[in-house]
């Protein structure tokens, strides 16, 4: 992500939030931008906007699952697009957020090791648990469930970013972040979500073909997954404020990947 910085009061209005746009597009994904200005408020309507990036990520993800050839391929190539779309850096966090959280030790230790460059023991194990729990669920689940997925995990970061939550250490992305999401949008964003999840499944049970989840009518289906899926990113996160405080750049790695995954395990076993 290019970055380029301007004065304080030189992004008022509708450039504000133009950069808070450009700012999730290159905090979220591979995509490189040019953001005027990087503050708290363009952090706070990038919080705000990322589900809608978490939107893009599955549509562009979930074109391996509509190509012929095994359900289980098609799982796999998903998440590696979906991975490489995301520079791994949900992973990462994830992984170091397992470490830290694994040693055991005392908040400033454990942030101290998630800081480290390499990968412990239980950050490899997560991984790989996470990884195919989500590779297995997805052959199981289909394209309307990774969409879903991908667009949860981002509402896991507007709730993270609400007052109240603060950052575990200063500077880093979680002091960049934090708070900046007010108490009434952290709630709107996510029943918008919620509505839209319920109105594609509307649309989806009226089509027809393999691959689409049938025990449970996919209007019901995708908003309770969504739920499930953030009730655990929520559960995960206060495991973090009380371990280390509050939030960091890994915490919300881990918090979209947690929220992810539990969407497709859901739709998979309800499908």
């Amino acid at each position: 992500m290019r970055l380029r910085g301007g004065s304080p009061g030189s992004s008022p209005g509708g450039t504000g939030r133009m950069d808070g746009l450009r700012l999730a597009v290159g905090m979220l994904t591979i995509f490189p931008v040019r953001v005027e200005r990087v503050d708290r408020r363009a952090a706070g309507v990038a919080m705000l906007v990322a589900p809608a990036v978490g939107l893009m990520l599955g549509a562009v993800a979930c074109l391996p699952l509509l190509l012929p050839g095994p359900p289980l391929l098609g799982a796999v190539l998903a998440v590696g697009v979906l991975a490489v779309l995301t520079r791994g850096l949900h992973l990462d966090g994830l992984a170091d957020l397992a470490d830290g959280l694994g040693s055991g030790k005392p908040a400033g230790q454990a942030l101290d090791i998630m800081k480290k460059s390499d990968i412990g023991p239980f950050g490899v194990m997560t991984l790989v648990i996470t990884l195919f729990a989500q590779v297995a669920a997805l052959a199981a689940a289909g394209p309307y469930a990774l969409v879903t997925a991908c667009v949860t995990g981002r509402l896991a970061l507007v709730w993270a970013c609400r007052p109240g939550v603060p950052a575990a250490r200063p500077g880093g992305l979680g002091s960049m972040v934090a708070g900046t999401v007010r108490p009434a949008t952290a709630w709107l964003v996510p029943a918008a979500a919620l509505a839209a999840a319920a109105g594609t499944g509307l649309a989806g049970d009226g089509l027809s073909g393999d691959g689409l989840p049938s025990a449970v009518p996919l209007a019901l289906l995708l908003p309770l997954a969504m739920v499930a899926g953030l009730g655990v990113a929520l559960l995960l996160l206060r495991r973090a404020r009380s371990r280390l405080g509050g939030v960091t750049g890994d915490v919300l790695g881990a918090l979209v990947e947690t929220a992810t995954t539990g969407v497709l395990v859901v739709c998979a076993m309800a499908g």
